[in-house]
């Protein structure tokens, strides 16, 4: 390609349709693809609270779960099913409402956020490992992790941690950025890696007295006064819940959609999120409930039930259950990354400079910015709150997906000029204002006031689980009102 045309032209190997012998993803990869987003230490702790902690009903649980992951299916539903017909990533299409410049500059919220998240997750990530480290130090000299090396902290981490870190990012940032085709594998992999950790588990807890633990996992189903009018609003907020813990992922489905071989396969494979809800929400209660069972006979642990998997870990004394247990967190932990933070952010980045970057090239300087968030997140981030300003770029989200709803459907009438979303001529249909779509600048801003108020307004916060809808559904409309001829 000419330097002349290249000025004239955005195409990116990474970003171009992704060619039909590559679109092999069935509704069997999905399923692997909804499970990873459910097996994190974080989902993990979320269902089983909703079930153990809150003192809901729990049935009203239960459906509400469901409720939430229907949401969810419909939204990605109509996010994905562009990507997957013309074979193009979340950015790409964003071009098509937001403008070639406006989709560029908007994408990046996404890629801000991925690596925030990325960075943050890669520190968690890398307390397994240091454990892992530390198990295999004190296996093979007790006093070693005595030594003053060892006591030396800089930035809050001592040399174990460090090394942990390092391992963590290298191990990520490697394996990540070798191809959609080697990620397929890992998601797979992990999937079912994690899926049979759990099987383990729960047969190691119910083998350990089948009356007991089964009995303990029986008294938690409550199915009194289900049909009570007061469940009604544990039931919205049960629903609401679950959709906000997936929300970050629905924007940028299309990054994945794309691979998906037709529409059938990939409703098939959206509706699996309801089943990986059940079978996982199943383990992890009937896990958690019979330890909780078990510890509760010493009556140091009376009060307090644990939900969440390295909190369990620490009260067990079988050494090579802790081993197993710290792998599948490392496998779980790692997979989430990858396609909740990693590959956004791959693509985002790649599309702000089309012409410099590559997936690797882009996954390196991510690999880098994660490990600066990472260092710095126990000791300075975490301290002054950067969390919420993380949160309020989010509130971005809902109504970019808004938009791009909106305008696929209702205004492009489901088409996309494939030639022209590459294009950089002020006649291009998607190159609007000097690439600017001002229409979508003014409906994302006004969605954005919305739902972020639900962050910042104290009277507001008790709609910040609908935020991301409420977002939506107000860019859509005014993006509709606008752009409509």
């Amino acid at each position: 390609m000419s330097p002349q045309n290249i000025k004239k032209n955005l195409t990116n190997w990474d970003l171009v349709s992704v060619n039909p012998i590559d679109k092999n993803w069935d509704w069997k990869v999905l399923f692997c693809f909804w499970g990873i987003n459910i097996q994190s230490v974080i989902g993990f702790s979320l269902i089983t609270s909703l079930y153990l902690i809150y003192d809901l009903n729990t049935f009203i649980v239960f459906f509400g779960t469901a409720l939430g992951a229907l949401l969810v299916y419909i939204f990605s539903s109509w996010i994905g099913k562009p990507s997957q017909k013309y074979g193009l990533p979340f950015i790409v299409l964003l071009r098509s409402s937001f403008g070639i410049t406006g989709a560029k500059y908007f994408g990046l919220i996404r890629f801000v956020v991925g690596v925030f998240l990325f960075g943050i997750q890669t520190y968690f990530l890398s307390k397994a490992f240091s454990y892992l480290i530390r198990i295999a130090f004190f296996s093979i000299e007790p006093v070693i992790l005595d030594k003053e090396i060892f006591l030396i902290f800089f930035l809050g981490m001592n040399l174990i941690d460090w090394t942990a870190i390092i391992i963590a990012i290298i191990f990520q940032g490697f394996l990540f950025s070798a191809g959609m085709n080697v990620n397929k594998k890992i998601i797979i992999f992990s999937a079912i890696a994690v899926y049979f950790g759990m099987l383990l588990f729960f047969l190691s807890v119910l083998l350990s007295d089948v009356k007991f633990t089964s009995q303990a996992f029986l008294n938690i189903l409550n199915t009194e006064n289900f049909l009570n009018k007061n469940n009604f609003g544990p039931l919205v907020t049960v629903t609401s819940t679950v959709f906000a813990y997936f929300s970050i992922i629905i924007l940028s489905f299309g990054d994945f959609s794309r691979y998906v071989k037709d529409e059938s396969q990939l409703k098939k494979g959206n509706l699996s999120l309801i089943l990986n809800l059940l079978i996982f929400s199943f383990f992890a209660l009937f896990i958690v409930s019979g330890m909780d069972a078990f510890l509760k006979q010493d009556p140091e642990n009376l009060n307090r039930i644990l939900t969440n998997p390295t909190d369990i870990l620490g009260k067990l004394d079988n050494l090579q259950v802790i081993i197993l247990a710290l792998v599948f967190i490392i496998i779980a932990s790692a997979s989430t990354n990858l396609i909740v933070n990693f590959i956004p952010s791959q693509y985002t980045l790649v599309n702000f400079l089309p012409f410099s970057l590559s997936i690797k090239s882009a996954g390196i300087i991510i690999a880098i910015m994660g490990f600066i968030v990472g260092i710095f997140w126990l000791t300075f981030l975490s301290q002054v709150g950067a969390l919420s300003f993380i949160d309020t770029f989010g509130a971005f989200f809902g109504p970019i997906f808004g938009i791009m709803i909106s305008d696929f459907y209702y205004i492009q009438k489901s088409k996309i000029n494939n030639k022209d979303i590459y294009s950089l001529e002020k006649d291009g249909i998607y190159y609007y204002s000097g690439g600017w779509h001002i229409k979508a600048v003014y409906s994302v801003i006004l969605g954005f006031i919305f739902s972020a108020s639900t962050i910042w307004n104290a009277n507001l916060m008790f709609l910040q689980s609908f935020s991301w809808m409420i977002g939506a559904f107000i860019a859509a409309l005014t993006y509709y009102l606008l752009a409509k001829e």
